[in-house]
C-alpha cells in the first residue's frame, strides 16, 4: 500500500492545537514544522481545494491561502 501524503507529513503525531493558533501571529511554531515537511505542497493544495478555513496548512494561514488564491486567479 502506498503511503498518502498525510502519512508522510512532518506534523503527523504532533498536537493538532499547534496548527490551529489563536491568531496568525501565533502561527510560527506550526510554520516551522511545515518548513521541514516533504509533503508541504500537497498539504497546501489540499487545503486550497477543500477550502479549509481554519489552521495552518502547507505552511500558510487561512489569510495567506486566500491571498495566494487571489494571486493565482489574477495570473490565470
Amino acid at each position: 500500500m502506498k503511503a498518502t501524503w498525510r502519512q508522510k507529513s512532518a506534523c503527523r503525531g504532533l498536537d493538532p492545537e499547534v496548527f490551529y493558533p489563536p491568531s496568525d501571529e501565533d502561527a510560527e511554531e506550526a510554520k516551522a514544522v511545515c518548513a521541514l515537511c516533504s509533503v508541504r505542497q500537497m498539504c497546501l493544495e489540499h487545503a486550497i481545494v477543500q477550502r479549509e478555513h481554519d489552521g495552518v496548512w502547507g505552511g500558510l494561514t487561512e489569510r495567506e491561502r486566500r491571498r495566494l488564491l487571489r494571486q493565482r486567479q489574477k495570473s490565470a
